[in-house]
């Protein structure tokens, strides 16, 4: 090929990403599956492994493929997100794109509440309140870890609410409190011990911490809910526009 003047000829890292990226596409390279060592791959295209690096992180970066130090490269699945914009909850939204989520309750359970979520809830250290831990799987896969604290004000309400099929925030509604906005901060952590069985992973993998405060109509704290979410599965991404943004989450494979 020959490159005129003025022209740019396209980085062979950005040629071998177009390619595996075409090789994923038509299927030679499935959901899940590992892609050839680097070492293959950067023979195979003639090229050191520095520049296949490159190319593989270009992909990462695409959400394509997740680099896992130690087992190697994996191409991601179809994606899912769960839109922070509109006032609902993670599993309703992904419901809502046509992936299945399976909620397990793994605990619920009245007592008072802990001093740092008493705080978050505007109450009293010591409060009584309703605790209900929740593990959610994308199919069968574990993804997220949910715990959710209620004031004890609302939980004889939820006696009879089945966690499983409803989501905390419907169950809300049809005890007459509706969530009408939610605080929510991200941010990333080390999986704890005692939650890597539950999902599947190594303690100290990557998750990311999600704290949400949900308040109802007279902008009372009506839950609190801390969700470890695995880092390798899911990304979070937001949209600017004038006056507005919009954030959600991404499941990577």
């Amino acid at each position: 090929m020959v490159v005129r003047d003025g022209e740019r000829r396209e980085p062979k890292y950005a040629t071998i990403a177009a390619d595996l990226q075409h090789r994923i596409a038509i299927g030679e390279y499935r959901a899940g599956q590992a892609l050839p060592a680097q070492r293959e791959l950067s023979a195979s295209y003639g090229v050191t492994l520095m520049t296949l690096r490159q190319a593989l992180g270009l992909l990462a970066d695409q959400g394509l493929v997740t680099q896992e130090p130690g087992r190697g490269t994996f191409v991601s699945g179809p994606k899912a997100a769960h839109t922070m914009g509109p006032l609902r909850s993670l599993s309703d939204d992904l419901r809502a794109q046509g992936h299945t989520v399976d909620t397990v309750v793994l605990a619920r359970e009245e007592g008072p509440l802990p001093g740092w979520v008493a705080e978050r809830l505007g109450l009293a250290a010591g409060a009584p309140g309703l605790r209900i831990e929740r593990l959610r799987r994308l199919g069968t896969t574990p993804a997220i870890h949910q715990t959710s604290w209620i004031p004890g004000e609302y939980a004889g309400r939820m006696a009879g609410a089945d966690l499983a099929a409803t989501s905390l925030y419907d169950a809300l509604a049809s005890t007459g409190t509706t969530v009408v906005r939610a605080e929510e901060r991200l941010s990333p952590a080390l999986l704890e011990e005692g939650l890597s069985a539950l999902l599947n992973r190594p303690a100290g993998a990557p998750v990311l911490h999600s704290d949400r405060v949900s308040f109802g109509g007279d902008d009372t704290p009506v839950v609190f809910d801390r969700a470890t979410i695995l880092g390798e599965l899911i990304e979070v991404r937001a949209t600017h526009t004038a006056g507005v943004t919009s954030s959600s989450y991404r499941t990577l494979r």
